[in-house]
């Protein structure tokens, strides 16, 4: 498997970066769920400082896959029509965004509350900004409103690599598998 992504498929490293991504955001995801419905506890504050952790890690793998992004080649897009071409970059676009948006505004909450912020007890990072409650109440709320619109782009992420392999038959999905190999076939036109 080759570290570089190529007109065929993604490489390794775009790969790895998609796949550890996609299980912290799913992890968190449904870690940050679960804690909220807890009782204030010590294993409460636990659980938060964890969420907050992986979140921040979340955030520097975005921001690293963004930089590998821009130096890495680009697989051919499969042929489509010009429509679905288009809903894929924007969803692409909305998944970068969001995985960046999203512990950025955990980071302000956090900061807006008054609470150190720590990465997996290492080291401390800085408040984005002066406790205030009425900021943290509006943090966390875009905090909340980011993540239930990721789980909607997620949703139709997933939907259509699922679409492309089941119903078009195409590559898209097998590009990003590990250890897949791609299919044959003939060569489409892309539809307008």
């Amino acid at each position: 498997m080759s570290v570089l992504s190529n007109t065929q498929r993604w490489g390794a490293v775009a790969r790895i970066f998609h796949w550890v991504m996609a299980l912290a955001i799913i992890v968190n995801g449904v870690w940050g769920l679960l804690m909220v419905a807890m009782a204030p506890s010590m294993s409460k504050i636990q659980v938060f400082a964890l969420h907050k952790s992986i979140g921040l890690t979340v955030l520097a793998l975005g921001l690293l896959r963004l930089a590998w992004r821009l130096f890495d080649h680009h697989p051919a897009a499969e042929p489509a029509p010009r429509w679905q071409q288009l809903a894929a970059t924007l969803t692409h676009a909305g998944l970068y965004g969001l995985i960046l948006a999203i512990p950025l505004s955990g980071w302000w909450f956090n900061s807006a509350s008054g609470y150190p912020l720590q990465w997996f007890k290492r080291f401390n990072l800085p408040a984005l900004g002066a406790r205030n409650t009425d900021l943290a109440a509006t943090a966390k709320n875009v905090h909340e409103y980011l993540f239930w619109l990721l789980v909607l782009v997620l949703v139709l992420h997933v939907g259509a690599a699922l679409k492309h392999h089941y119903l078009d038959r195409d590559n898209t999905l097998l590009r990003m598998l590990p250890f897949a190999r791609r299919k044959p076939h003939a060569e489409k036109e892309s539809i307008s």
